[in-house]
């Protein structure tokens, strides 16, 4: 390869349409980029770091484990697995949890545990799932089949079968499809990927009725909704449902890797040694940053703080929207899951706003999601919007200069 091939090519696979910035340091809400400029992030790493960048629990969690030992194998028992366990069980439905790497394991490991669940039951053809339009699951085959975007799925041969879409928050189409293969219905509470789209008053009440009627499984997927982001432990409970299985990710490690499924007793009957496993999952690392983002998310007041701040920022941007109506159609979400619906592209919109050092991350259905850590400050909040307002000024010059030069 010649020098200047190697001087211009990147030696990753070019699957991603990468911002030409790039960060050297993290503190709180803020990142600092390579030629010293900061920005302030309302992306968290798409609502990963919850606790924002460097948060100094989590860097002596990480520090001090990986002194001591860093990985062992699910061969033996992990005693900070356990304890991280044990944390989540006490403090959520369920009866068990599963360690994984990501939150496309974490699903993975829900879909398994449903289809499982039925086949220890007698009645293996029951291994379907009921999904939702705008979905997203994650990358691995079968979860890009769950999510049933084209944009996903084309070019990587047949689907993988076993997922049945109908309309978000269309009930109806829910009860038509269940049938005798049925398993369960696999939901976001809150549609991350798809737009901040939130379910209607009842909504997940009624899938709930609807399982217990039919005899299936509930699976959440709380990857992107978990862990505080809503102002309650997981978005579910804003709802008053209780679902028998759940994937979690992002948030859970604040920025180390780290997932989970969660199951019932009754739910993950049919998990029994040898039907699930994983290499790294549940590692002393892990674990150990996992148990310190915990005790901050639990912390007293902590969540009450994230529910205040997200309704205080709503409502500013809800002002924002009545200011410029033009650019911004209409704000979503709950606590600090936040979305603006765009009358712009909002990939410009997003440019604009990393033009004003602030970072927002595009979603479907035309929205850009507002994302900050979880212990985003009154000042930021306050500077955030300034940043907003500047990117709203940002494309409607933008539009202004477009349509003078296309009518010279």
């Amino acid at each position: 390869m010649s020098d200047t091939k190697a001087a211009v090519q990147s030696p990753l696979l070019p699957t991603y349409a990468r911002a030409d910035v790039a960060f050297v340091r993290g503190e709180g809400a803020w990142l600092e980029a390579t030629d010293g400029s900061r920005y302030l992030d309302f992306g968290a790493g798409i609502a990963v770091c919850a606790l924002g960048h460097s948060h100094p629990r989590l860097v002596n969690a990480l520090i001090e484990q990986g002194r001591k030992l860093w990985h062992v194998s699910n061969l033996f028992r992990i005693p900070e697995a356990e304890a991280l366990g044990g944390r989540l069980v006490e403090s959520t439905f369920a009866d068990y949890v599963f360690f994984t790497n990501s939150g496309a394991e974490a699903v993975e490991g829900a879909i398994k545990t449903a289809r499982k669940h039925h086949a220890a039951n007698g009645n293996p053809e029951r291994f379907r799932l009921i999904t939702f339009e705008g979905a997203f699951h994650g990358r691995t085959l079968a979860t890009i089949a769950a999510g049933g975007n084209p944009k996903y799925i084309d070019g990587f041969g047949p689907k993988v079968e076993g997922f049945d879409p109908v309309p978000f928050n269309d009930i109806d189409a829910v009860r038509a499809a269940i049938g005798p293969h049925t398993a369960g219905v696999l939901v976001e509470p809150i549609q991350g990927e798809g737009g901040v789209r939130t379910p209607a008053p009842g909504f997940l009440r009624q899938l709930r009725e609807l399982c217990d009627e039919h005899g299936i499984l509930l699976v959440a997927d709380e990857v992107q909704s978990g862990m505080g982001r809503t102002g309650k432990l997981f978005a579910h409970e804003l709802m008053g449902v209780t679902p028998d299985v759940m994937a979690v990710a992002k948030g859970i490690g604040g920025g180390f890797p780290l997932g989970a499924f969660l199951a019932t007793r009754k739910a993950a009957n049919g998990m029994v040694v040898g039907t699930h496993g994983t290499t790294y999952g549940g590692n002393p690392l892990a674990m150990s940053v996992g148990l310190a983002v915990l005790d901050e998310v639990l912390a007293p007041g902590f969540l009450e703080s994230v529910a205040r701040k997200g309704l205080a920022m709503k409502q500013r941007l809800a002002a924002l929207k009545d200011q410029y109506p033009n650019v911004i159609a209409e704000v979503r979400g709950e606590g600090l899951f936040l979305g603006l619906r765009l009358h712009v592209n909002n990939g410009e919109f997003a440019a604009a706003a990393r033009a004003e050092h602030m970072i927002v991350i595009p979603a479907g259905d035309n929205v850009v999601r507002l994302l900050p850590p979880l212990v985003i400050e009154e000042n930021e909040m306050s500077e955030a919007i300034d940043r907003l307002e500047k990117a709203c000024k940002r494309v409607i010059a933008a539009a202004a200069g477009a349509s003078a030069g296309a009518s010279a």
